[in-house]
């Protein structure tokens, strides 16, 4: 027997050799290897898949015009460039980095000036193509905030109050006096646009996303809390945690070398016990380590290990004779999950890179301190440089208006606009909304126990209903506002985020729809706004 032959038909295709017909398939009428047919209606999809594309129109992306009215680029990202002893950028560097972003040249990405031993975080990425959904460069953002705005002053006072509630519980903001004063400061911005009761920011609302479901029960979505089958074994949801007071950059010196792109000289002190997520200092460890799409891998697990209902319109439901498995099962729902995370990932970079550019808090909180001391001159709000929060984290982190970091190494170097976890968390939710039935009660609730500093659990004693669909918009939000606790990002960072995911999600299913040959109607949902989206 031939070396060919032995290998079988890989290596005949391989070198260009046809195997013959079986004649058990030319008995049957049908010739399983014949191609052409097949050939011709998937090129039939995929030019499909092209000119739902090409109807897309121009998305017009436009940043805010900080870049280029506020002379030192001091709103831009600039992290781990070389900057002055103030934190301003070498504007040689800036433009450096301005022109590798261009992508007309291999060698101007390795040209990007560097003022420490950080990479920056794969820029490159803001021109990579997607080829399922749709095209990383083809979705809407609106601008950020401006610098000066009264919401930029608003968002960063949250995130210093972040820092002064870290080690609150959740459940104990309707009764601790420091998250009292953070409700009663975040009232007084006149542009604040986090949720609100009747105009006014509560103990139940703050810190909380502004989507459906999000305001129903406790702090932390039960994806978060309850126990994940996989395969053979369940693993609890109790995670290693830092020690309260962990706080890092609240020195110039550190703030500089971090900002410069340096090593940390500070590094993470961590609790000897595995925790349910309890305080935001919980949540920001937990995605602080996670990867892509953990918090939605789970969920999918914990949907299918439930036994919950699919999609009304999934077609295996009714069929007699098949059960769905490689489509519209368990491997298909799981694979869109991480399709979504990447190509989110993707779009999140294009606006990241090539349009916003947004500074991180932590170096807007080093425009506050040269302002509040007299050694520069930005236009901060005067809401934020008048604000009792400054002088409340003065108080607190050695006298300075630094941003406290959850952090030692502050914030990834990329652009903040928008939040790469918000992102994948609108993308990955949305394939789970659209795939399952979410309509109906979250089964068998948990909470932490009150007092046990998040070493237990009990079945859930809220009075709000919990629904599956209103879970997983609050999963998506603690993933995104746990960012915000960190101090690397800003609410619309994530809230803005979310929703581009959620586009992003929808363009990948609508695409993937033309990959079944299934017979089903429609998928409809809700999506994060209160909309109704068909597939």
């Amino acid at each position: 027997m031939s070396a060919i032959a032995t290998g079988g038909t890989a290596s005949a295709f391989a070198s260009g050799i046809v195997l013959p017909t079986p004649s058990s398939a030319k008995q049957g009428g049908t010739v399983p290897g014949d191609y052409n047919k097949r050939r011709a209606a998937a090129k039939k999809a995929r030019n499909e898949s092209s000119n739902l594309q090409d109807r897309i129109k121009d998305p017009k992306n436009r940043a805010n015009s900080d870049e280029t009215t506020l002379g030192g680029f001091i709103s831009c990202y600039t992290k781990a460039l070389p900057h002055d002893a103030f934190g301003e950028v070498d504007p040689v560097a800036y433009q450096k980095l301005l022109k590798a972003l261009e992508g007309k040249s291999a060698s101007a990405w390795e040209g990007i000036p560097l003022g420490g031993v950080r990479k920056q975080a794969n820029p490159q990425a803001s021109l990579a193509f997607t080829l399922l959904g749709g095209d990383s460069h083809s979705f809407f953002m609106p601008p950020a905030p401006a610098f000066s705005s009264a919401e930029e002053a608003s968002e960063m006072a949250e995130v210093y109050l972040h820092a002064l509630t870290r080690d609150v519980p959740f459940d104990e903001y309707g009764t601790d006096p420091v998250a009292a004063f953070a409700v009663n400061e975040l009232n007084a911005f006149s542009d604040f646009r986090g949720p609100k009761i009747s105009g006014v920011v509560t103990p139940k609302t703050l810190f909380r996303g502004s989507f459906a479901g999000d305001l129903a029960g406790n702090y932390v979505s039960q994806f978060l809390l309850k126990d994940v089958p996989y395969g053979p074994t369940v693993i609890p949801q109790r995670y290693r945690t830092t020690m309260a007071g962990d706080d890092h950059m609240v020195t110039q010196a550190d703030w500089l070398n971090i900002l410069r792109g340096g090593a940390p000289t500070t590094a993470n002190a961590f609790d000897p016990v595995a925790r349910y997520i309890t305080t935001e200092r919980d949540l920001a460890a937990y995605v602080h380590v996670d990867f892509s799409y953990q918090a939605f891998l789970n969920a999918a697990l914990i949907l299918l290990g439930s036994g919950m209902p699919l999609n009304a319109s999934n077609p295996y439901l009714t069929s007699v004779t098949q059960g769905a498995f490689v489509t519209f099962g368990g491997p298909d729902i799981l694979s869109l999950v991480a399709q979504a995370a990447v190509e989110g990932l993707k779009a999140a970079w294009f606006q990241k890179w090539q349009v916003h550019r947004r500074l991180r808090p932590e170096v807007f909180a080093g425009r506050v301190h040269f302002q509040k001391t007299g050694a520069r001159i930005y236009p901060v709000h005067p809401e934020l440089l008048n604000s009792p929060v400054l002088d409340s984290i003065a108080l607190n982190f050695g006298g300075g208006y630094w941003l406290p970091m959850a952090y030692p190494e502050g914030s990834p170097t990329h652009p903040a606009y928008p939040a790469g976890h918000a992102v994948i968390a609108g993308a990955c939710t949305t394939v789970l909304k659209a795939l399952f039935n979410g309509s109906g009660a979250m089964p068998s609730p948990v909470e932490v126990v009150p007092g046990s500093n998040g070493t237990a659990l009990q079945a859930y004693s809220g009075a709000d209903p919990l629904t599956v669909n209103g879970e997983l918009n609050k999963l998506a939000n603690n993933i995104a506002i746990g960012r915000d606790i960190a101090g690397v990002h800003w609410r619309t960072d994530g809230t803005e985020g979310v929703l581009l995911g959620e586009e992003v999600a929808v363009r990948l299913l609508r695409d993937a729809k033309l990959c079944y040959t299934e017979q089903y109607d429609d998928y409809t949902f809700t999506g994060f706004r209160g909309n109704s989206i068909v597939i």
